[in-house]
């Protein structure tokens, strides 16, 4: 069969070649647990061998449900991602079904097996490593992803949406340096994650622009929520030469960062400036109101579902990787350097 032939191939043609009825055909595509292994094993293959890609005009029957699936939920930033992917599946007339697989094997088997019992028009990772064998899975189901900030490099098939990480690490950084510091403590996200490393890399790059050389003992660890805040915090405020200023890589840490300030018995922004990332809607209420770096949370997420309901469609996306840009969002918990006392 030639190129163009088999990119024309129908679920008539696929059920003719398999010997079975096209509703058997629809129900492989949709992931139906109904279906006899060998028959399903058979018509995956054709569907494989043929390259079919389910179009708008199908007779496969749309489950009208986005899979969006996190390794956790516990973070504010995750309901701005489900609040774009949720505007975009209800104007599409689909639903949303959230899941936390908590990085357990178990959990992503048992996410596996629910999914395979139903219907979905697609998956969506968040800060996920989408592992070779659920991505072989996913294929067998003939179910599209998209990835949502990956933790690493994702396979060349399935596109991701991020955010420029390393042009607001360097945003950050430049605008701490043009206030007249120069001891800037970072307080880094988990390191098995892009994003994470992406902002580290533009606060090291920031540094070097300005000729500031990059003090070690100024980096501290964090895993983006408020207690590494307060803990990275405490250790660079307990240095035998604090910072003036410091940039952590979430408005969660930050806040956590907020506490370690106070509880020295000094202020944010009058003592020690700080600069948080991600822009979440607490940050303009806190005391002072946060400094940050906004990425687009909520765009991002309906970037995402646009993405999938299209491979859905069967349609081609132009680019497999999309970055939105951050912004820097100067409040007053950033100030000129303090003169010495």
């Amino acid at each position: 069969m030639k190129a163009d032939d088999e990119r024309r191939v129908t679920i008539t043609a696929i059920a003719r070649e398999a010997g079975v009825s096209v509703p058997t055909v629809s129900r492989v595509l949709n992931g139906r647990s109904d279906v006899a292994p060998g028959t399903r094993e058979r018509v995956e293959e054709l569907l494989r061998h043929h390259g079919y890609r389910r179009r708008g005009n199908r007779t496969v029957t749309r489950a009208n449900l986005i899979d969006l699936v996190f390794n956790d939920l516990d973070s504010p930033w995750a309901v701005e991602i489900i609040r774009g992917v949720e505007d975009v599946a209800h104007r599409a007339g689909a639903g949303t079904v959230v899941s936390a697989i908590h990085r357990e094997s178990t959990s992503t088997r048992q996410w596996l097996q629910n999914l395979r019992a139903r219907a979905t028009d697609g998956v969506i990772f968040v800060t996920s490593q989408l592992s070779q064998p659920v991505h072989a899975q996913l294929r067998r189901f003939n179910v599209p992803v998209v990835v949502v900030d990956p933790a690493g490099v994702p396979a060349t098939d399935v596109p991701s949406v991020g955010a420029t990480n390393w042009a607001g690490g360097l945003a950050a950084t430049e605008h701490l340096l043009g206030l007249g510091h120069r001891r800037i403590g970072f307080v880094a996200g988990p390191a098995n994650l892009l994003c994470s490393r992406a902002r580290l890399d533009g606060y090291r790059a920031g540094l070097e622009a300005a000729g500031v050389p990059l003090d070690d003992r100024l980096v501290q660890p964090g895993d983006f929520y408020h207690a590494s805040g307060f803990a990275a915090g405490s250790a660079l405020l307990d240095l035998d030469d604090p910072p003036t200023a410091i940039f952590a890589a979430s408005d969660q840490m930050a806040f956590g960062v907020y506490e370690a300030v106070r509880r020295r018995g000094s202020r944010v922004a009058d003592d020690v400036s700080v600069v948080g990332f991600d822009d979440l809607p607490e940050a303009r209420w806190a005391s002072p109101p946060l400094t940050t770096v906004r990425q687009p949370l909520a765009e991002m997420g309906r970037l995402a579902a646009r993405t999938v309901l299209r491979l859905a469609q069967g349609e081609q996306i132009e680019s497999p990787r999309v970055e939105l840009a951050t912004e820097l969002v100067v409040r007053d918990s950033s100030a000129a350097i303090p003169r010495p006392r």
